[in-house]
């Protein structure tokens, strides 16, 4: 990539690695040419995890047959056929029907779906009337119950975890081309989905998850739904994140973070939602929004600031605004990615240990790469055992690892991972991490699977460099951009 003009509409839309790794949308995206030593490097990853974790844990067994389906569907020297494919389709549903988790498994429904669109399996497999997977998915949304996240946060999510799940709905359907299925017949899920904004009580979380959703309504082709009923949904989330202090429901962070912090970042993933609906007149409603964010980013520490630049940057990309927010982009990713030098990736797994992979993604997409130096790639691929020192650190090691796998796979750096090193007594980063899980990944529970999605994202991107975006993503524009780009 030579920077932000190279980047595709999934990318745009699903930048980061919160939305792909944690939440398992938008996966395998910067598509490549079939590469051999990948396939191998993915399977040796599943064969490590493999001696830790059995097929008792549900969601790692779909993930480690999605990725095998994906690497058999791309490998040019193996021939699936069509009743082929559809019995490893079979095995990925019987595999997504057994995890138990109700949110999980819709989730896992939709990578599915998401995977088989881009892999270009013909869409009978999945949803003709005798494998009507999307009908399926959409009913198992139904099970999701409020407030059954166990974290730092209990109380503040409310339908966090269904309006989630309800995005990656719309957009599996997006990708398949049947989104009109959501919104005929004695149910419009579109709207179902939009009433569960009412239900997320905290601010962070009403914005950070409901800017997906507005997002996915405008890539549909369905924003009058969201904008223009009786309810205009973006200006509703916007007066809600207004509220903050009067609410009282601030979010809670594994580490300490400034109060700025939890302010900006659903306010971010708002203005990449308005960058989407194409309608300026958001950018000041209630107050000047480019103005508040100026304000909220000054205010960051510089370890937040390598969490929220790769946010800010592709938001005001979308907006057309670049160059009048930014007088200079390669000031700021320079000084983004040049933290490095005094963040330490293995003093804490979030703050710190996500700054890394975050860095090195602001320098990708940006066309900056010669900003990542051999000494920052061998300080955070060497942190890992320094994460040993407590349990939440331990538990909580494979959500910096997996965002680490997600993003060397894209710099094409990811041997670095799978090589000897004296850091890890002659064992590679992978082969320690994996030996360091709990039997079955019980201690680290959905934590594995933000490596899981890393793995399946790169068995995806092995479809081909000329692997074409859905017509969803193709035939989307972002119309406050094309003022930046004209002449």
């Amino acid at each position: 990539m030579t920077g932000l003009d190279d980047l595709g509409n999934e990318s745009r839309t699903i930048a980061t690695p919160w939305s792909r790794l944690v939440r398992g949308i938008g996966l395998g995206q910067y598509p490549v040419r079939f590469d051999p030593r990948a396939a191998d490097r993915i399977r040796t990853a599943f064969d490590l995890i493999g001696a830790r974790v059995t097929d008792a844990n549900a969601y790692h067994r779909f993930s480690r047959l999605m990725a095998e389906l994906a690497l058999d569907v791309t490998d040019p020297r193996v021939t699936l056929g069509r009743q082929a494919a559809g019995r490893r389709i079979d095995d990925v549903l019987d595999a997504v029907r057994r995890v138990e988790d109700p949110y999980w498994r819709v989730m896992a429904g939709c990578i599915l779906l998401d995977g088989a669109a881009k892999l270009g399996l013909e869409p009978a497999l999945v949803s003709d009337d005798a494998m009507d997977v999307p009908a399926k998915v959409v009913a198992m949304v139904d099970d999701i119950e409020p407030d059954r996240i166990q974290d730092e946060n209990q109380g503040r999510h409310g339908d966090y975890e269904r309006l989630s799940a309800s995005t990656a709905v719309l957009l599996a359907h997006g990708q398949l081309g049947i989104q009109q299925r959501l919104v005929t017949g004695p149910r419009n899920f579109v709207l179902d989905a939009l009433d569960l904004l009412e239900h997320i009580p905290g601010p962070f979380f009403r914005g950070r998850g409901g800017s997906m959703l507005l997002t996915a309504t405008s890539l549909l082709g369905l924003e009058d739904l969201a904008l223009d009923g009786d309810r205009d949904r973006v200006r509703d989330v916007l007066d809600y994140l207004d509220r903050a202090d009067e609410l009282a429901l601030p979010p809670a962070f594994p580490q300490p973070m400034t109060e700025a912090f939890g302010r900006i970042y659903p306010l971010l993933t708002m203005l990449n939602a308005v960058a989407a609906t194409g309608r300026e007149e958001y950018l000041t409603h209630g107050k000047d929004r480019l103005a508040e964010v100026r304000e909220l980013f000054a205010a960051l520490s510089s370890a937040e600031r390598t969490h929220m630049g790769l946010y800010y940057i592709v938001a005001l990309h979308n907006l057309g605004l670049t160059g009048q927010e930014l007088p200079s982009l390669d000031r700021l990713v320079e000084d983004i990615v040049g933290t490095w030098r005094s963040v330490d990736p293995g003093d804490n797994f979030f703050l710190n240990g996500i700054a890394y992979p975050y860095m090195i993604q602001t320098a990708m997409v940006t066309g900056r790469t010669d900003l990542v130096t051999d000494e920052l790639l061998d300080r955070v691929v060497d942190s890992y055992t320094d994460l040993e020192r407590n349990e939440i650190d331990r538990t909580n090691r494979p959500y910096p690892f997996g965002y680490l796998v997600n993003v060397l796979g894209e710099l094409d750096a990811v041997d670095r991972l799978f090589e000897p090193r004296q850091r890890y007594g002659g064992r590679s980063a992978f082969e320690w991490v994996a030996a360091h899980l709990s039997p079955d990944a019980e201690e680290e529970g959905s934590r594995l699977h933000i490596l899981d999605h890393a793995l399946i994202g790169y068995a995806l991107r092995q479809r081909g460099a000329d692997a074409a975006e859905s017509r969803m993503f193709q035939d989307f524009t972002f119309g406050l951009a094309e003022r930046e780009a004209r002449p």
